[in-house]
């Protein structure tokens, strides 16, 4: 007869290791604000990337995503991951584009409390940009 082995399968050991969480309390708050959709990033004062969020990300699709209030619950969320993760109550705005995102941001750091340093715009602004098309006749 043929004998029947018995494979023996090694569990991995739970190690009690606890990712350490900084504090920080200054930060940057990067707004992305297409007519398409809303990107929002968070980062410390040295521009490491702590956190972002996207409004495609918190739920929202198709033609919502270029709605004010997913705005409103894209900078919330990105926020209350930045208060609760980093315990940051101070930021720099950086905004960029033209889209329904822009406005909403202040009005929703104006509402949780977070005190603003500086509002930068960061929309790029074409030096006379390309050549336009031909004359139709």
């Amino acid at each position: 007869m043929a004998e029947t082995s018995k494979k023996t399968i090694s569990k991995k050991k739970k190690s009690n290791y606890k990712r350490s969480t900084r504090t920080v309390t200054k930060g940057r708050l990067y707004v992305s604000a297409t007519f398409n959709n809303t990107l929002v990033s968070i980062s410390d004062e040295k521009g490491n990337v702590l956190c972002w969020e996207s409004t495609g990300g918190s739920g929202f699709s198709g033609s919502r995503k270029s709605t004010p209030y997913a705005a409103t619950i894209t900078v919330e969320n990105a926020i209350n991951k930045a208060k609760n993760n980093y315990g940051m109550n101070q930021m720099e705005v950086y905004l960029k584009g033209p889209g329904p995102g822009r406005d909403v941001a202040l009005r929703v750091l104006r509402a949780q409390g977070i005190r603003v340093t500086l509002i930068a715009d960061l929309t790029p602004v074409p030096h006379n940009g390309t050549r336009p098309r031909k004359a139709r006749n």
